[in-house]
């Protein structure tokens, strides 16, 4: 199948052939006929199958159909995505299809001045893309107006989730007309999501393009049992491999990820790391110095590297195996894609022996161990108490406290996630 096949407007084929687009992906060609009818639609696909092209593409067809123009401060699409990163690699793709077509398009998200995203707003956007914070500051100051919404999506609803946003969520919906065009996607499907998806959609199109949790053929995975103090002699020993041009390192927390990039650029190699931490400015420096091939490193926590869409990259490494096994599909999917093989080097200390049995249990197969200089059979063979984390302990808080969740000074409010409004 090719897109001319899929009953796409002039102006939209026109941008696709000018960006070397001819076949589209299976989420692609599934979706696009169900959203240019005008169908609800729940899409369970992972970072990296074109679900991106797969909502931008019929959703601007459907705006230009309409010949429409959005009012100053209301926008007639809406985007909602869980970070920056996220939120401006969607923005630019509705620059990218809809070159072609007169509309106008935004982005708006926290860790930058909210002046330049007002203006824009000022003079009116069809296509919004906003994460939660900050679209819900811009409502309450009365710059955006969500009531002629007639295109609504939820992308990455299980980050959106776990990040923390199912209240800024749901109220963003409540202020969104009844009559609406709703889409979500989401890489994992839970009865969390599948309520909320029950909320926004009617009468939705499923469409999976992949089984749950499935990790890519095209990835070659290894696992390294090592001990945590030889897990910095391990990563340089692996990067001093000519085959490692570009490759992303996963770490656990934003401390350990400075930490990995700071080992590495004090031993010459080209890095920089990204994290929720980090000033905008600073993440998007990162970021485009890794797509450009000036770092041949990027360091990165699990939510910074949402969003990230970097093409070629030849090796993930999992500087610290995820809590989480959904994880280890996300983070090795950024390799090995478009047809191309990508290397999964998983790096497992003694205590995230258990990390590793719930992944391999999540995918159905075991990873292949990959013998090196640094290997520890106590890593290998850890079980019971040492095969998972030390309980962390809290200051200036009492046993009992701590169990209930509460500090000597009393309860703590809930905040929003830090970094994204």
């Amino acid at each position: 199948m090719q897109f001319e096949n899929l009953n796409i407007s002039e102006p939209l084929q026109r941008a696709l052939i000018k960006e070397g687009y001819k076949t589209p992906t299976p989420i692609q060609a599934e979706a696009i006929p169900h959203l240019l009818k005008g169908e609800d639609l729940m899409g369970i696909a992972q970072t990296g199958t074109g679900k991106t092209a797969a909502f931008v593409l019929p959703v601007l067809q459907r705006m230009a159909e309409k010949e429409k123009v959005a009012a100053p401060g209301v926008p007639r699409a809406l985007v909602l995505a869980p970070t920056r990163e996220l939120a401006a690699q969607i923005d630019a793709s509705f620059g990218t299809y809809g070159q072609f077509l007169r509309f106008r398009h935004a982005a708006v998200y926290g860790g930058v001045n909210q002046g330049p995203q007002v203006r824009a707003l000022s003079r009116g956007v069809d296509a919004l893309v906003a994460t939660p914070g900050r679209l819900l500051d811009l409502m309450e100051q009365g710059h955006i107006n969500l009531k002629e919404i007639e295109f609504f999506v939820l992308d990455e609803a299980d980050r959106m989730l776990d990040m923390g946003f199912a209240n800024d969520v749901r109220k963003i919906v409540s202020a969104l007309p009844k009559k609406r065009h709703s889409l979500f996607f989401a890489a994992t499907m839970s009865k969390e999501i599948g309520d909320l998806a029950g909320r926004l959609l009617i009468r939705p199109v499923r469409i999976e393009v992949a089984p749950q949790a499935t990790t890519v053929e095209s990835v070659e995975q290894r696992i390294l049992f090592v001990d945590q103090n030889k897990k910095d002699a391990l990563l340089l020993g692996l990067l001093q491999q000519k085959n490692l041009k570009r490759v992303l390192v996963f770490t656990r927390t934003k401390r350990r990820a400075d930490k990995v990039a700071s080992v590495l650029s004090k031993n010459r190699i080209r890095s920089d790391s990204i994290h929720g931490n980090k000033s905008q400015n600073q993440r998007t420096h990162a970021l485009n110095g890794f797509k450009s091939g000036r770092l041949q490193v990027l360091v990165a926590t699990d939510i910074a590297a949402r969003g990230i869409d970097v093409e070629d990259i030849s090796h993930v490494i999992n500087y610290d195996l995820p809590n989480e096994a959904e994880s280890y599909v996300h983070r090795i999917g950024r390799t090995g894609r478009a047809g191309a093989t990508g290397t999964a080097y998983s790096f497992c200390a003694a205590d995230e022996r258990n990390f590793l049995r719930d992944i391999e249990r999540l995918t159905r197969g075991k990873i292949e161990e990959m013998d090196h200089r640094y290997h520890s059979e106590y890593a290998k063979n850890a079980v019971g108490s040492a095969a998972k984390p030390a309980p962390k302990r809290s200051r200036g808080m009492s046993r009992s406290a701590r169990q209930e969740g509460v500090s000597r000074s009393g309860p703590r409010k809930a905040r929003r996630p830090a970094g994204h409004r």
